[in-house]
């Protein structure tokens, strides 16, 4: 008996979602009675997998081979099935972002188990096994039982602190023995952006929607974006005008992000894009109706027009930083 976690890397190495995940895992697993242990998929160095022990993973399996470089959501969720059996995991943990959502479906067919989707804590009880979920779009909340014997959890992204541990994992290597048949993606090949901060990897986000009132004055919000080491995003109305580029348009038909810090500038805060950027640390909101949906999502908000407040914010970045 166990949780298993499925911990993803990006050429070869993790990132905070990953040791999120883990210091869930360790959590439920000793509410569980039992231990935590992380998989890991692909080509990882062991310097890079036992950082997961120190987030409290008891054991962490290395599965490698050059075929499983390339994420494919069939082949993986087979693979992690069959572990899944093999550690006589009770709870399978993984995060909710695309490669998550790809999965757990998948996993919830072949073993037959309930699946809880985008829990942001710990089970509200273990028996029965209770956990709590957003649901609208993250506008109200459902308190989930889940009755099967092999149950399957995606993690919102931030909504787990870190926490270490003086734990040492043993990492033990594992053979992938799944035909190569069943993976069906090749990548033939591969541009990397560079240059620009990917708004899916950015700990900073700074966004603009209508209320820039054109892509003229986005100058402000690209200048602060670069200062704070973010990356800039927009509302689908600004990507459809065409103001800024489709790959910036976040929220539900969108990006799904999740950075610790989002300004949002002249963004009114529809359902459609909160639900995309919920899951945000904080969020910043910048607008001139002050009855504006984004306020009730916002730990912090400034009513007013952003563009005598843009260039005055950008000062102060630049005086702390000393520019």
């Amino acid at each position: 008996m166990s949780v298993l976690i499925f911990v993803e890397n990006w050429d070869g190495k993790f990132k905070k979602l990953s040791f999120e995940l883990v210091s869930y895992g360790a959590r439920l697993a000793e509410m569980l009675g039992t231990q935590a242990v992380a998989l890991s998929i692909g080509n990882v160095e062991n310097s890079e997998l036992e950082k997961l022990g120190k987030f409290g993973a008891a054991q962490i399996i290395n599965a490698v081979n050059d075929h499983f470089d390339v994420f494919d959501g069939q082949a993986f969720s087979a693979l992690i099935a069959g572990f899944v059996k093999q550690e006589g995991a009770t709870v399978v943990v993984l995060s909710n972002n695309n490669s998550g959502k790809a999965i757990a479906p998948r996993l919830s067919v072949i073993l037959k188990a309930g699946l809880g989707s985008g829990v942001s804590k710990l089970p509200l009880s273990i028996t029965p096994f209770i956990v709590y979920t957003k649901v609208y779009s993250g506008n109200a909340f459902s308190n989930l039982t889940i009755k099967t014997d092999v149950k399957i959890l995606t993690l919102a992204q931030n909504s787990f602190e870190l926490i270490e541990t003086e734990n040492k994992a043993i990492v033990k290597n594992a053979a992938i023995d799944l035909e190569l048949a069943s993976v069906k993606t090749k990548v033939n090949e591969v541009q990397k952006l560079s240059g620009k901060i990917l708004l899916t990897d950015a700990d900073v986000v700074v966004s603009g929607g209508r209320g820039m009132k054109s892509a003229e004055n986005w100058g402000p919000i690209v200048e602060l974006a670069e200062l704070l080491d973010a990356a800039t995003a927009c509302s689908r109305p600004v990507s459809d005008e065409g103001w800024r580029p489709h790959e910036e348009h976040t929220g539900q038909t969108g990006k799904i992000i999740a950075p610790n810090l989002y300004i949002a500038v002249g963004i009114s805060g529809a359902t459609q894009h909160l639900a995309g950027v919920s899951s945000s640390k904080f969020i910043v909101a910048i607008n001139t109706d002050k009855d504006a949906p984004i306020f009730s999502a916002a730990q912090y908000g400034i009513v007013g027009d952003a563009s005598k407040i843009l260039p005055k914010l950008v000062e102060a970045v630049k005086e702390l930083k000393g520019k």
